[in-house]
């Protein structure tokens, strides 16, 4: 069985954050970014901004 690595996508918008978390969980990336873009709306912006932040620095790039 292969592990699975949370890594930033190549399919990228930005850093290839929600690329890679929707890779990772198997699911369609559109709806990774709207579930991302609503919850950073409605919390005020500024924690999900900080969180992809985060996650862009500590999220190794995909490997080509």
């Amino acid at each position: 069985m292969e592990k699975k690595q949370l890594r930033r996508s190549n399919n990228k918008m930005l850093a290839g954050v929600c690329a890679g978390v929707a890779e990772y969980f198997d699911v369609d990336v559109t709806m990774v970014r709207v579930v991302y873009a609503a919850l950073t709306i409605f919390s005020a912006a500024f924690p999900g901004l900080l969180l992809y932040l985060v996650m862009m620095l500590l999220m190794p790039r995909a490997e080509e």
